[in-house]
């Protein structure tokens, strides 16, 4: 069902490979589980990560188009502006990335290094949107810029970031899901960020129709759990009807999680750093502080909780972001 669903929709092809999926034996010991890792920071393109999995469909659509020039919205260190970049560098394309004031009062890394300098080596154009919580404004700001630039005679493609539009790239993720079930399918949890809501949802939606049932923890990066539930519910409806699939299939199945937000969206609380190093220095694998680091901190403190159970075989997904952490050197720094 999965393969034909996709078919219905355009794609470019921007993975290099299947990602792997590896045991970590080390924080396995530590922790009483069975863990596992989905290396989904290993995507290829431009020091990979899963953004990488949903450009597949939103260039594919931009393809589609004919268009010439993709703009995307996110925050500074946003790793999707990055990666679309470099999608668009790949397929011929010029980009334009609308960066958002979402974190304030950082320092001259996270404005000048990290996903901020290789988007200036892609040759990105780069503009401001001096808000950080107002999808509409800064897609409206997008359209602005689009209608420009169709008056010089481009052809402009907008990725959008509000909800109030097909959610394309969750279809990356539900085919990523479908990837990860022929490499490991008798699990008893995953566990994935949820911040737009494309790939949770796309993962949720992906094991479910390949008749996976094991609960997806959704560690929220951005909103609390209560909001970031609403979202799903929004981005999976939207995805079923896409799919052609019954969305009470996975409506029940939302989970959300918030004990490791704090102290809010692209900032590094304890949880976050202990998770990070913690990572870092059992398994020398490099997690993100914006994402993957708060992720892995989610799964700390559902096993803290009891909501993962010792003994549980667990997946956790890596969704990359590593740039970022050059653009964190000032929160990062050993104090």
């Amino acid at each position: 069902m999965i393969d034909a669903a996709l078919s219905n929709y355009p794609r470019a092809r921007l993975m290099t490979s299947v990602t792997p999926v590896e045991r970590l034996e080390r924080l396995s010991d530590q922790l009483g589980l069975d863990l596992w890792i989905k290396r989904d920071d290993l995507t290829g393109l431009s020091f990979g990560g899963n953004k990488t999995r949903q450009l597949e469909f939103y260039m594919g659509e931009a393809l589609r188009q004919r268009a010439d020039t993709i703009l995307i919205t996110g925050a500074v260190q946003s790793n999707f502006v990055r990666t679309a970049a470099a999608a668009a560098a790949k397929l011929g394309m010029s980009s334009v990335l609308q960066l958002e004031d979402r974190v304030a009062n950082m320092g001259e890394y996270y404005h000048r290094s990290g996903n901020v300098l290789l988007a200036q080596l892609l040759g990105a154009e780069h503009i401001g949107y001096p808000k950080g919580e107002d999808e509409a404004g800064a897609d409206g700001a997008l359209h602005e810029r689009a209608e420009d630039l169709v008056a010089m005679g481009r052809k402009p493609y907008v990725i959008h970031l509000g909800i109030d539009h097909p959610p394309l790239g969750a279809l990356g993720y539900v085919a990523g899901a479908a990837e990860l079930h022929t490499q490991i399918s008798d699990f008893d949890a995953a566990v994935v960020p949820s911040g737009s809501g494309a790939t949770h949802g796309g993962f949720l939606a992906g094991l479910r129709l390949v008749g996976q049932t094991a609960p997806v923890y959704g560690i929220c990066v951005r909103r609390d759990q209560n909001q970031q539930h609403a979202r799903l519910q929004n981005v999976l409806g939207r995805l079923a009807t896409m799919m052609g699939f019954d969305p009470a299939l996975v409506m029940e199945d939302i989970c959300t999680w918030d004990g490791a937000l704090a102290p809010g969206y692209g900032r590094i609380g304890r949880a976050t750093r202990e998770a990070l190093t913690l990572m870092a220095r059992s398994e020398g694998i490099f997690l993100d502080p914006v994402y993957s680091a708060k992720t892995f901190a989610g799964l700390l403190g559902l096993v803290e909780q009891g909501a993962i159970e010792k003994g549980q075989k667990v997946v956790l997904l890596h969704t990359g972001g590593q740039p970022a952490l050059f653009g964190y050197q000032d929160e990062l720094q050993p104090s």
